[in-house]
């Protein structure tokens, strides 16, 4: 077997992207540990990519709203010095506005795609920084920044998750372990039907193909590029966003109101 690179997680592993994730990264020259809910749609996943590519695949079935499966999946990260990657893919989005959607379902939303995310870092992170090396993907989505466009709790989890992978690419900065948060538009997976809205009733023109969006993404991360958003062409306009983000920063906390909030 050729040498490893290390061993990849990737949650949400059974369909869509988190699927693609695996595929490339085997054939790149990963190990794998694929999380997915549905342990026979997983090893539908797992079985031709270990045939052709002879890497090592190992599934994980646990559902990522369940703490104790969270913390499970937590505990293998932690124990395994061999993990060099983890891909934080699963999630579940939603369409409806909040006065239709059910609070318990948004509950669960947050579950996934906030606390099981985090949980699963900071599993990773004390063992990357201690071995000198280290990969943390987090998948977010353009919502995090148009969070108008889509159901409020989804585009709230989803800006979660740029602004913790802001905060971590900054404290990890020195540590030789690199963040990517990538920002997809809407992509061809069932990722839609889950949300309510079949991809097939979105305009084709704003649809990315899956294996598209995971390439882009990987070429952004051996770029090393910190925010990859495969859907945008002019760059400059994240440049120039950013760039208002941080010129505000300063001004953010003063000792007194500005100006315009005081009387008369």
């Amino acid at each position: 077997m050729p040498e490893t690179l290390g061993t990849a997680v990737i949650t949400g592993a059974s369909s869509g992207i988190g699927a693609l994730y695996a595929d490339r990264l085997a054939r790149q020259g990963y190990d794998l540990v694929l999380v997915a809910r549905n342990a026979e749609r997983l090893e539908r996943i797992a079985r031709p990519i270990r045939e052709q590519t002879g890497r090592i695949i190992e599934t994980v079935t646990a559902d990522l709203t369940f703490a104790d499966d969270v913390n499970h999946v937590a505990s293998l990260i932690a124990d395994n010095a061999e993990i060099t990657v983890l891909i934080n893919n699963a999630g579940v989005g939603a369409t409806a506005p909040l006065l239709q959607s059910d609070a318990n379902a948004m509950s669960a939303m947050i579950a996934l795609n906030v606390e099981a995310l985090t949980r699963l870092t900071y599993a990773a992170v004390p063992g990357f920084v201690a071995r000198g090396r280290g990969t943390i993907v987090n998948i977010a989505s353009i919502v995090a920044i148009t969070p108008e466009r889509l159901n409020g709790v989804y585009g709230g989890s989803k800006a979660f998750v740029l602004a913790f992978s802001q905060s971590l690419r900054q404290e990890l900065e020195g540590s030789n372990v690199h963040v990517q948060v990538v920002l997809p538009g809407a992509t061809a997976t069932d990722f839609w039907d889950a949300a309510g809205l079949p991809v097939a009733h979105l305009p084709e023109e704003i649809v990315m193909p899956a294996d598209a969006l995971v390439d882009a993404a990987l070429l952004g991360l051996s770029r090393k590029e910190f925010v990859t958003i495969p859907s945008l062409h002019d760059v400059a306009q994240w440049d120039v966003y950013e760039a208002a983000r941080q010129a505000m920063a300063g001004n953010l906390s003063t000792n007194k109101p500005a100006a315009r909030y005081l009387a008369g």
